[in-house]
């Protein structure tokens, strides 16, 4: 293989389309695109450039000019078409959450290590600047000992039946959708949680509306979370220590600001990302490239493991508020 690492876009709806946008803007190669029609395919390779338009999943992920997959479907589908890539060889970028369930996490990580193939869960948050020095922050032990973590995600989404954030089919609800990103924050500063409390209200469909968590530690440690798709919410976050805490500002999970503060309320340290071009999901994609490139099977930021420990924490989740998708 080349330097040139070449991406392949599985679907074509809206989060590949975000994410297609950042890697074009900032000059990664998107080689070909695959859907289920030529038509669709066709205008996704047209608004962006790219070179070879695929009518199936099939087609693309056996393009010989493709080296990694990016698998950006709904959930449920996440399982299948990750292992359709890794089978045709390419390293795949799996939209969030990994899959469905930790049992279907699992075999996609076990399949890509018996294949020596690079699979990584695109948790964009994690690569994003003000994430980044956050780990510097917390690794100089600036807050002292970590004692608690607050983490909402909230939005006013569709209320309509059909729509696939209400559809149980489709994996739809707050959990996957929003709640995946403070419960995966949870993890990247304490991991997972020896015990769990978890309450939701639900829709007609019934999909989850709203989830609230308490994760409890080894150390005594405990993180919150709150998600909700029907009410629109600060979307900030805080982690709290002994010295001191971080407050990330709204909306957390995106190229954002925060402050340091002491326990006096004295700011230490105010952080704003310089300016980036596009919303700030080329970073990940960034990273995929440079472990491609270095022979690196699974992220230290990311890794696959860790993917498959947040989906058991889902499950747990889930569990407690009684939340089953068809087919489990």
């Amino acid at each position: 293989m080349t330097d040139l690492i070449r991406w392949g876009i599985l679907a074509t709806g809206g989060i590949a389309h975000a994410f297609t946008s950042d890697l074009v803007a900032n000059g990664l190669t998107v080689q070909a695109v695959g859907s289920r029609t030529q038509s669709s395919a066709q205008a996704f390779a047209a608004e962006f450039g790219i070179p070879t338009a695929h009518a199936s999943y099939e087609a693309l992920v056996n393009d010989p000019e493709v080296d990694v997959i990016y698998v950006s479907t709904p959930h449920p589908f996440h399982a299948e078409q990750a292992t359709l890539a890794l089978n045709a060889g390419k390293h795949v970028l799996i939209e969030k959450p990994i899959a469905l369930n930790a049992r279907e996490a699992r075999q996609i990580v076990d399949l890509a290590a018996s294949k020596n193939l690079l699979v990584m869960e695109a948790m964009w948050t994690r690569f994003l600047p003000h994430m980044v020095r956050i780990r510097e922050i917390l690794a100089a032990g600036t807050l002292g000992e970590l004692r608690s973590l607050l983490a909402d995600h909230t939005q006013d989404l569709p209320d309509d039946p059909t729509h696939r954030l209400n559809s149980l089919a489709l994996g739809g609800g707050a959990l996957l959708d929003l709640g995946v990103y403070p419960v995966n924050f949870a993890h990247a500063v304490f991991g997972p949680p020896d015990t769990i409390l978890a309450s939701a209200s639900f829709k007609a469909t019934g999909a989850d509306a709203q989830v609230a968590t308490i994760f409890r530690y080894a150390g005594g440690q405990i993180a919150t979370t709150f998600s909700a798709s029907d009410t629109l919410g600060p979307t900030t976050a805080s982690i709290i220590g002994t010295h001191g805490r971080i407050d990330i500002d709204g909306v957390w999970y995106s190229p954002t600001t925060f402050r340091v503060l002491d326990n006096h309320g004295t700011v230490l340290e105010t952080f704003a990302p310089a300016e980036i071009t596009g919303r700030g999901m080329q970073f990940e994609a960034v990273e995929v490239e440079t472990l491609i490139r270095a022979g690196t099977r699974s992220s230290d930021i990311m890794p696959a493991e860790e993917s498959v420990a947040i989906m058991a924490t889902l499950d747990a989740v889930r569990a407690q508020i009684g939340l089953r998708y068809p087919g489990e």
